[in-house]
């Protein structure tokens, strides 16, 4: 999937665990836990912007995009 779940990497910047967000944005922890491993198919916009708000975050900072459907680009 081209798109890169950095969920994880923003936790630990900020020193925060997925307990704790999980709590302040009212979100499952098994949900959070499918966007850390990346094995989500979909974000609504709202949780993006709740995660985004309690880590203040850019979602840029949470998702990234990679080409990898294009092995020549560097």
């Amino acid at each position: 999937m081209p798109l890169i779940f950095r969920l994880d990497v923003v936790l630990a910047q900020r020193k925060k665990t997925l307990t704790e967000l999980s709590a302040a944005v009212d979100i499952s922890l098994s949900n959070l836990s499918i966007l850390k491993t990346g094995k989500a198919k979909a974000i609504r916009l709202s949780t993006l912007e709740s995660i985004c708000q309690y880590l203040n975050c850019q979602p840029g900072e949470i998702l990234e995009y990679t080409d990898d459907h294009n092995p020549s680009k560097p």
